[in-house]
Parts: structure tokens; C-alpha cells; sequence
């Protein structure tokens, strides 16, 4: 991995067309990483690839950088798109989610409010800056839309016609017995997400404690709906979030 300094940018790249950054990148540039004029940064925006840039001016606190060779160019999307559409959590936890969906390639990421979502403060402006810097670190070329959160069924509502909704759902039918019993469970993640290679998916997470039975009985009534376990063990809802992203990737994304 290289050395220098990656950044997001709002600026067009274009050989030769010199911009300023904002107040806080040139900080990171000036203060934090001690840069100065003829260094190389690395930058990019989501539309026309990453490029080399060098930090051409310095202006009191603002720095300037000039784009003077194009390193990737934006690839056209590889792989189908991916939502996740995840109840917030306990604050760390929920960071830690946009981070890693952020990581692992999600295109969207949606916060859904369900029947047994305990934290319902969401801060969207915390959650774009996690996922700049996990997009920073990681060398992806763009950033996940970050949607503010919904009540469950508005957020499904909001889906592509075309989009198959996989929802995690680790419960049996019987209220009376522990983990809802055998009848009823969900089949294997990697078996559904096999059968649905190139086609747009939203990943759907509950919160602690999962989802209600109206909401279980509701989301497996829907068109186009596919209800997946994780395994013989509860997940907590990072974890979860994590190994239904990392599937999806190995059997529909851009990992094969």
C-alpha cells in the first residue's frame, strides 16, 4: 500500500486544473500529516478515477492541489447494487457497521427503524464521515449513499422494483420454544445468495433482539423476499451485518 496520503475530494480531476481543499483536509495535509509545497497526495471523487495530485500552493491555512497524472480511472459498476438496510444499534456498534458495509462494498447504506430497534438517534453527518475515512483507508473509488433512517416499511418501500430483499432471520415459528424451534427457519445465506448472481439486493439486519413476529410475518409474505440464516448461532448485529456482506460478495459481488 502506498505511502502517501489518500483523499476524498468534492473538486473535478482533471490533469493540470489546480483546487483547494476544504478547511479540514488541509489541516490533515498541513497540520497533521506536515506536508509541504511539491508533496504527493492522492485523491479522488467518485467520478473520474483516483490521481496523482501535488500540493502545488499554500495559502495561510488552505492548501491547493494539482491533479498532474490519472492513476485508476472510474470503473463502470462491476457488480450488481448492494443495500444495506440495517437497524442502529448501540453507538460504537452502529459506527462499526457503516464501516465495515463501508469496507466490504455496500453501495447504500439505510438505518431502518423496526419494532424492537432500541436507539433511534441517528446521526447520518457521523455516519458519511466514517464511511469517507473507511473509503479513504481502503482504497475504494466512491462512497456509499448514506439515506437518513426510515420506519421499516417506508425503507422498503424506497427499493428498486427489481431489488431482491435478503433478510436475516434466525427464528422458527413457535413463540412457546427457545429460538422459535426447528419449524419454519430460514435456509442457508450462501445457498439464496447463489441463486441471485447479478441481480440488485438489499441486505436487511434486525436489531437486538430481531424481529418481531409482525414483522417476520410481514416480510416473508412479500414478493420477492428471501428470509437466510447465518448459522446455528445468534449473531450479534454487527456480526451479522458483516457475514451477510461478506457472502453476498463472495457469491454475487466483486470478489469472484
Amino acid at each position: 500500500m502506498s505511502s502517501q496520503p489518500r483523499l476524498y475530494v468534492m473538486a473535478d480531476l482533471r490533469n493540470g486544473q489546480p483546487f483547494s481543499l476544504d478547511q479540514e483536509a488541509s489541516k490533515y495535509l498541513l497540520r497533521v500529516m506536515r506536508l509541504s509545497e511539491g508533496a504527493e497526495v492522492r485523491v479522488f471523487n467518485g467520478r473520474h478515477g483516483e490521481w496523482l495530485a501535488k500540493l502545488s500552493r499554500v495559502d495561510g491555512r488552505v492548501a491547493e492541489l494539482l491533479p498532474v497524472e490519472q492513476m485508476r480511472i472510474q470503473p463502470e459498476r462491476q457488480s450488481a447494487h448492494l443495500t444495506l438496510l440495517f437497524a442502529p444499534v448501540k453507538k460504537a456498534e452502529t459506527d462499526f457497521i457503516v464501516e465495515k458495509a463501508t469496507e466490504l462494498g455496500a453501495h447504500t447504506l439505510q438505518p431502518v427503524i423496526t419494532d424492537y430497534t432500541q436507539s433511534r438517534t441517528v446521526r447520518t453527518d457521523r455516519f458519511a464521515k466514517i464511511a469517507l475515512e473507511a473509503a479513504e483507508q481502503t482504497e475504494r473509488l466512491d462512497l456509499p449513499e448514506i439515506a437518513d433512517a426510515l420506519p421499516l416499511n417506508r425503507a422498503l418501500d424506497g427499493l428498486a422494483p427489481d431489488c431482491a430483499l435478503i433478510f436475516c432471520d434466525e427464528a422458527g415459528n413457535d413463540a412457546t420454544r427457545p429460538w422459535g424451534g426447528e419449524e419454519g427457519r430460514a435456509q442457508a445465506a450462501l445457498k439464496t445468495f447463489c441463486m441471485l448472481t447479478g441481480r440488485a439486493a438489499a441486505v436487511l439486519i434486525g436489531p437486538e433482539g430481531g424481529f418481531s413476529s409482525q414483522e417476520r410475518a410481514f416480510l416473508r409474505s412479500r414478493a420477492d423476499t428471501y428470509p437466510v440464516s447465518l448459522g446455528p448461532r445468534i449473531l450479534r448485529a454487527e456480526t451479522a451485518a458483516v457475514s451477510a456482506l461478506t457472502l453476498w460478495q463472495a457469491a454475487c459481488g466483486d470478489w469472484q
